[in-house]
């Protein structure tokens, strides 16, 4: 059974990476490593059979006879995700409801392996800007959220918990009528993304383009004929590296 077929990809990394950021953050770093095998249910040969190491190899980590890199905890963290997908994924359906990160609104999201220029996000969505400037700048990521459940059901802090995920990404809008309401939205948010992707809308709402030009935020419609295509769309731009 895949991970997807339970959460969604980008839910699994979140959960990681704030693991992984428990752990390097922590005053002890060998501690928190035993904390967190312990929270996952598993014994230091568990782990040790899911990394392909010694059980030894685990016990010098978590005393302190290794130092762990970066390399190591991010291995030491997905053998702990990795085991739990083959129970059900029952430690990070507990942690998803204690960070709180249930998002049905967004679809899809991803991090580039290097940040990539605007034009390159363009020419992945089939789009066409519509401003009378383009930002030359680069974005570290994608979310792609369906605007009519995002609009509708966040409160306040949620959408502004929203918004912090598209902090250096590109936004992308699915379900899109005219584009009014996610740019109101933004309009009053702390916190705004550089470009904004709207899917096939019917019609662009010209307050919609107005805001976007106070805003200095690119708005770009993407003429993908389906969801499903402007996601791989983005996904496939998550190898792409930017040429130095």
């Amino acid at each position: 059974m895949s991970m997807e077929n339970v959460y969604d990809k980008f839910v699994i990394d979140m959960v990681g990476k704030r693991i992984a950021g428990d752990i390097v953050w922590s005053n002890d770093v060998y501690n928190s490593l035993r904390k967190w095998r312990e929270t996952f249910r598993l014994s230091q040969q568990e782990l040790a059979k899911e990394l392909g190491v010694k059980q030894t190899v685990i016990a010098d980590y978590e005393r302190g006879r290794r130092q762990p890199g970066s390399s190591f905890i991010k291995r030491y963290v997905s053998a702990l995700i990795r085991s739990d997908a083959k129970n059900g994924f029952k430690v990070i359906g507990e942690l998803v409801k204690m960070f709180n990160l249930n998002f049905p609104y967004i679809m899809d999201m991803g991090d580039f392996i290097s940040p990539l220029p605007t034009h390159e996000i363009i020419r992945a969505v089939d789009g066409v800007i519509l401003n009378s400037f383009v930002n030359q700048f680069t974005v570290y990521g994608y979310m792609v959220a369906n605007s009519i459940k995002a609009i509708s059901t966040l409160s306040g802090t949620d959408f502004y918990q929203f918004l912090s995920l598209s902090l250096n990404r590109v936004l992308v809008f699915t379900k899109v009528a005219g584009g009014r309401s996610p740019m109101i939205a933004l309009k009053v948010a702390p916190v705004k993304p550089k470009v904004v992707v709207l899917h096939r809308p019917v019609r662009i709402d010209p307050l919609a383009l107005y805001l976007s030009e106070q805003e200095g935020i690119n708005i770009v419609i993407s003429t993908k004929k389906t969801e499903e295509e402007l996601i791989n769309s983005m996904r496939s731009l998550l190898s792409s590296r930017q040429e130095p």
